[in-house]
C-alpha cells in the first residue's frame, strides 16, 4: 500500500498537476476588451516634442493629474514593478497624459528615474484639464478622474487601441492602481503577461504561415 502511495506521489501527481496548470493557462490566453477602439491622442505637445501615438504599440496609459509631483511615488512603483522589467520590448510604451503647467515637475521626476532607469519609453503629453476630461470620458470607464484631472490607475491598451482588462463581475478590473505595489506585481503583471503572450503567439502563427506560403 505504501509503495503504491509513493509511486502515485512521484509519478502520477506531477502529471495531474501539469495538466491542471496547462489547462488553466490555455483558458486565460486572451485578456478581455473593456473598451474597443479608444481615440488616438490628439496633437498634444509632448515633453520632448515628439509625436506620441497609440496605434501599433502596446501602451500603458495613465493620467497624472496636476499633483504629479506629490504623487510621484505612484510612477516610481510602476517603474519598478513593470517598466524596468519590460521596457526593452520595442513595441511597448508608457504614456502619461498631464495637465499643462506640470512640465517642470515631470522633468524633475524623469531626472530622478534616469539615475537608475533607461527612461526612453516613458512619454508625457500635455493639454488642458478640460481636454483630459473629455478624452477620459471617451474611454467609457467606471472609474473617474479626480479634481486634479488625474487618477492613480493605469490602463493596458493594445496595438489596435482596445483597452483591455477583466470583465468578470466578481473580478472586474479596467485599470491597475499604481499606489499599491502589490496590485502591480500581481493583477497587472499577470494581465500584462497575457497581452505579451497574445502577441508572441500571433507572431509565431504569422511566421509559420509565411513559411508555409514560401513552400507552396
Amino acid at each position: 500500500m505504501k509503495k503504491n502511495i509513493v509511486l502515485f506521489v512521484l509519478f502520477i501527481l506531477p502529471i495531474v498537476a501539469y495538466l491542471f496548470f496547462a489547462s488553466g493557462v490555455n483558458s486565460f490566453t486572451r485578456l478581455p476588451t473593456v473598451t474597443k477602439g479608444i481615440p488616438e491622442l490628439a496633437e498634444w505637445e509632448s515633453l520632448n516634442k515628439e509625436k506620441v501615438t497609440l496605434t501599433g504599440k502596446i501602451t500603458i496609459l495613465g493620467f497624472s493629474g496636476s499633483e504629479i509631483l506629490k504623487n510621484r511615488g505612484n510612477l516610481f512603483n510602476l517603474n519598478e514593478k513593470i517598466y524596468q522589467r519590460y521596457h526593452t520590448f520595442k513595441d511597448l510604451q508608457f504614456v502619461m497624459i498631464c495637465p499643462l503647467g506640470t512640465e517642470d515637475d515631470v522633468r524633475s521626476i524623469l531626472d530622478a528615474l534616469d539615475e537608475f532607469t533607461d527612461v526612453s519609453q516613458w512619454h508625457f503629453v500635455f493639454t488642458t484639464p478640460e481636454n483630459i476630461q473629455a478624452y477620459y470620458n471617451q474611454l467609457h470607464l467606471k472609474g473617474k478622474l479626480d479634481q486634479y484631472a488625474g487618477t492613480s490607475n493605469v490602463y493596458i491598451v493594445d496595438k489596435a487601441r482596445d483597452l483591455r482588462g477583466r470583465k468578470d463581475k466578481k473580478d472586474y478590473k479596467e485599470g491597475y492602481n499604481t499606489f499599491h505595489p502589490s496590485e502591480l506585481s500581481n493583477e497587472m503583471l499577470d494581465d500584462f503577461k497575457i497581452i505579451l503572450y497574445e502577441y508572441r503567439a500571433a507572431l509565431k502563427k504569422n511566421h509559420n504561415a509565411t513559411k508555409q506560403l514560401l513552400k507552396e
